[in-house]
């Protein structure tokens, strides 16, 4: 979501918690320039938004990407997929400056890059010399490098115009980096561009490295070869430091007063404008904040520096030479104020081993000062500086936006320092948009209006229609400050919930109030794992009774009564029933009548109790499963029961004479949750495993597959088919509703084979592409020469999938088709009476040529070379037909330009090597040149024509001329000259 913050109280009922989760998949990655939102999901895939405009900032406090109502920003502008797991890292090009947003790099977990081109929607090239999971990606010098680092300890400098590996950082004291930044001085105050990149690892300290041109590279630089020979004949370094991106400028000074600085490893660097650097560590809710120096307090920090250190020398110098064998005393005190003596650049974890920095050149210490600590309420897991207007005597002041680990986030402002500390505040905090923890229960209304979700110490009520919280409340009682809920059920009237807490205590809460009316604080010894509501009518009155599941083996009966007081309800207890083993889940049937009512009771010795309600005698004993089972259901008419277990299995029993009809399997963990659709024999189940299944107790059979949750599903809520609303592990409570899409089992199946064919795929690892698997069939069949050569760092960023498969026979089955097409015209031609031929209706009234053609520009821009290569050559051949047609009439130049370079340069030995190829090779070679050759005349034309209007219209702007009209395209080409002699000819026909 985007999120407009305010300081000070705001209405945050508006346009907050309407979005709606179209996608299964959760997002791993994010990076957003002024123009465009880039987003990395779980399955490997990129989906790129276009940002929010002024206008609709400035009219919503929050927008969800997905939701899409009035800013057109649920659909995304481009979909790529090239990568099979998980995206890690994201950076766009457009946040560096004098750099449009054109290419997008994104890393995954297996260590591999690739390259997407924003303008033609394709990927340019994937890069290969990680071995461990990318954490980072950093463009660099206006889009002309990237700057990676991975988990196997390496950080790389890869040239994009050479796809190739300049430079490999190599910290010995960091196993693993987590964590990289780039930071761009901007400011007119410096004299020079200074560029720094940041690198965090696991010993808790973060390197800073200078980003600088290559000096081969710079202008005025460049020797001559035998110059260069001559001078570094025997030096291998001199020559490696002149192609050398990154030098190394040392550690982060850290704070010399905080002895218990944290040692953990880094998870974020974030730098804010000119001024600010943020470093976060894991589990910490400290973010420490650093000030960048200018160059010029930079260079009077390092005079101090280099002063202070030809004075110690000198004093070592001077010292008699008996005392140089004499211990050190406590007063001999050799070391800086501000920690820069020499001798901690090579800290013990020997992170400067592989690169020292000279003690001449400006460090790290110089540039960056400490300058405070922001302490946050909680766990931080990720934050954002941001500059602030406001600007005091000493220094400006930055608020610094945290976000914590239970769902919140929070603003804090570090003002200038006072005493040499600085102090932070807090300003904003929004908490109530979300469970601080995993959902444990959650309960329907009886008008489904309402909905209650419970977490730990946290009890929220939401509204459905609008998808907002109404209350969020963190019960306490006499006895505990806080109370763990694990079950919760609405109350007849739905003004008031009742609780069940891990302590065994029953509470009942007010809606409308929000305060706990009534506490049954020793209600159980143990832990209150199931309650469920019964009403029935006795002696013309309408009483409501609440049973309630235990880990101390007590099963209790409550009867619902009116306070006389204050008139809220209240519990009595009336029964007790004693269990063999510890209750794990209890239910009532959905009998209306006494004598008919039974109660389910599940129990930790894997059995199932049915007893009758009035008598509690025993009426069933269901075994079958092989764990405890964790949820029971029963059906409306009652004639089925549902159960679901640890052991991975869902049991539809009979209550007739308690045998089993069926055992379900599909998900592949605990079921955790059962609910039926009312009036059917339908129902849904949640489990560990992230998913919810939606089953046919008739059938048999699985009919959906609902994947949306990140983590564990705890617990559903169904009403009578409208919609299911589930809760897990990952604060998530999602809406799934009902469309009028008719479902078909067997698609659903197929659906369900793709997915395990593209999880084939990424286990076989397929991610490595195209030039990869290739290497691999060439040293299965023994083609490939032992002594082979280096590995390549770069190859074709396509990855194959279903899609990419069925757009390739697609292809192949619409070159058949015109073939089919062709001949039949042919056919007709050679018939002595010739009728009148109808077209055929596949082609959708369209030639040949150009059905083919529609058919590639139907293939989405990023599939289209991964379906090329599934062609054989004979379809290569005649695709090759019908792109020199193409290209004859002028149809789609730039399409088929591409897929024939791209044929040519992937088949280049098969097709050079067939004869009948060569002939329409050298045809294709003349078309496509004369063609772009014509575009590339066209578009120099019309901006040439845009340029010229852009600058009469300045002229014109600021003045009104009343001149008479003349040429504006004179002195612009051809066509100006014809344009001035046209109207030559025109004054002097005059």
């Amino acid at each position: 979501c985007q999120w407009v913050l305010k300081v000070g109280p705001a209405d945050t009922s508006k346009n907050v918690g309407t979005g709606q989760a179209l996608t299964p998949d959760h997002m791993t990655a994010l990076a957003a320039s002024k123009s465009i939102i880039a987003t990395g999901w779980n399955n490997g895939s990129i989906r790129v938004f276009d940002s929010l405009k002024e206008e609709d900032r400035k009219n919503t406090l929050a927008h969800s990407l997905l939701d899409g109502k009035g800013s057109g920003l649920s659909d995304p502008r481009v979909v790529f997929q090239g990568h099979s797991t998980a995206l890690e890292a994201l950076a766009l090009d457009g946040d560096l400056p004098s750099s449009p947003s054109g290419k997008l790099a994104s890393g995954c977990g297996k260590g591999t890059i690739v390259v997407w081109d924003l303008v033609s929607e394709t990927g340019l090239y994937r890069l290969l010399g990680h071995k461990g999971g990318i954490t980072s990606l950093q463009f660099a010098l206006d889009g002309k490098y990237l700057l990676s680092t991975s988990l196997d300890g390496l950080a790389k400098a890869w040239d994009l115009e050479g796809q190739c590996c300049v430079q490999t950082l190599m910290m010995s004291g960091q196993a693993q980096i987590w964590s990289s930044a780039l930071w761009n001085s901007k400011s007119a105050n410096d004299e020079e561009q200074r560029s720094r990149f940041f690198t965090g690892g696991v010993n808790g300290q973060v390197m800073v490295w200078k980003v600088e041109q290559p000096k081969r590279k710079q202008e005025g630089s460049v020797e001559t070869a035998s110059e260069s020979d001559a001078i570094n004949l025997d030096s291998k370094e001199d020559d490696d430091a002149l192609d050398r991106l990154c030098h190394c400028m040392g550690p982060l000074p850290i704070d010399i007063t905080n002895t218990a600085m944290n040692q953990e490893r880094i998870v974020a660097i974030r730098h804010c404008g000119q001024k600010w650097i943020g470093v976060l560590h894991h589990q910490s809710r400290s973010i420490y904040i650093y000030q960048i120096r200018t160059i010029q307090e930079s260079q009077r920090k390092r005079q101090r520096r280099l002063r202070r250190r030809r004075e110690k020398e000198q004093q070592k110098e001077d010292k008699p030479e008996e005392t140089k064998g004499r211990k050190r005393g406590l007063l001999d005190d050799d070391v800086d104020d501000d920690g820069s003596d020499d001798e901690k650049d090579h800290n013990e974890d020997g992170v400067l081993a592989s690169s020292s920095v000279d003690v001449d050149i400006i460090k790290a210490s110089d540039e960056f000062e400490f300058y405070g600590i922001v302490r946050a309420s909680h766990k931080v897991k990720d934050f954002l500086l941001i500059s602030s207007q406001k600007q005091t005597k000493r220094s400006s002041v930055v608020k610094v936006v945290c976000a914590l680990s239970t769902n919140a986030l929070e603003v804090y402002t570090l003002n200038a320092p006072q005493k040499d500390a600085a102090i932070s505040e807090k300003q904003v905090t929004l908490d109530m948009y979300g469970h601080p923890t995993g959902i444990r229960a959650m309960a329907l209304s009886s008008d489904h209006a309402l909905c209650c979700t419970v977490s730990k110490h946290v009890t929220k009520v939401w509204n459905v229609a609008r998808r907002s919280c109404l209350l969020s409340m963190s019960p306490s009682t006499t006895s505990s400050s806080s109370c763990y809920g694990l079950c919760v059920a609405f109350l007849p009237g739905n003004t008031h919930i009742v609780l069940g807490t891990r302590e065994g205590s029953i509470l009942i809460l007010d809606i409308q109030g929000g305060t706990i009316v009534y506490e049954e604080t020793k209600a159980h010894n143990g832990a209150v794992w199931g309650l469920d509501i019964y009403r029935h009518q006795h002696d013309d009155q309408m009483s409501i009774t609440l049973v309630t599941g235990s880990a101390d083996k007590c099963v209790k009966f409550w009867d619902l009564e009116e306070s006389e007081e204050g008139g809220h309800p209240v519990l009595v207890h009336t029964r007790t029933l004693e269990m063999s083993d510890e209750v794990v889940a209890v239910k009532y049937s959905s009998q209306s009548s006494t004598s008919k009512t039974l109660v389910f009771v599940s129990t930790l010795d894997s059995t199932i109790k049915v007893l009758f309600e009035d008598s509690l005698k025993l009426f069933l004993s269901l075994y079958g499963h092989s764990l405890p089972a964790l949820c029971v259901a029963p059906s409306d008419d009652d004639a089925l029961l549902a159960s679901g277990g640890a052991d991975k299995t869902i049991k539809v029993w009979g209550l007739d004479f308690g045998d089993t009809h069926c055992t379900l399997h599909g998900h592949s963990d605990s079921v955790t949750d059962l609910a039926f659709i009312r009036r059917t024999h339908c129902f849904v189940s949640s489990s560990k495993d992230g998913s919810i299944r939606y089953w046919d107790a008739d059938r048999f059979q699985c009919i959906l597959v609902l994947e949306g949750h990140s983590a564990e599903v705890n617990c559903v809520a169904v009403t009578n088919g409208a919609f299911v609303l589930s809760g897990g592990m990952d604060r998530q409570v999602r809406i799934w509703e009902r469309t009028r899409d008719i479902v078909f089992v067997e698609e659903e199946h197929e659906r369900m084979l793709e997915q395990q064919f593209d999880a084939q795929l990424t286990t076989n690892g397929d991610d490595r592409g195209t030039l990869s698997l290739l290497n691999d069939k060439q040293r299965r069949e023994g083609e490939q020469d032992k002594q082979q050569e280096e590995k390549p760092q770069s190859e074709t960023a396509v990855k194959k999938s279903v899609l990419s498969v069925s757009s390739g026979d697609r292809i192949m089955e619409g070159l058949e088709r015109a073939d089919e097409e062709l001949s039949e015209i042919a056919r007709h031609k050679k018939n002595i009476e010739p009728k009148q031929r109808q077209n055929n209706p596949l082609l959708l009234g369209l030639e040949p040529a150009q059905y083919v053609l529609w058919i590639l520009r139907t293939i989405p821009s990023a599939e289209l070379e991964q379906s090329l290569l599934i062609l054989s050559l004979k379809h290569i051949e005649r695709l090759f037909y019908y792109l020199i047609v193409s290209l004859k009439r002028g149809r789609g130049v730039e399409l088929c330009c591409r897929v024939a370079i791209f044929l040519v340069a992937t088949h280049q030995r098969q097709i050079v090597a067939t004869s009948s190829l060569l002939t329409p090779l050298r045809e294709l070679r003349r078309l496509i040149r004369l063609r772009l050759t014509e575009s590339r005349d066209k578009i120099g034309f019309n901006l040439a024509a845009l340029r010229r209007i852009a600058i009469i219209h300045q002229q014109n702007k600021a003045t009104f001329t009343g001149d008479e009209p003349h040429d504006i395209w004179a002195g612009l080409g051809l066509g100006s000259d014809v344009a001035a002699a046209l109207q030559s000819r025109r004054q002097n026909q005059k």
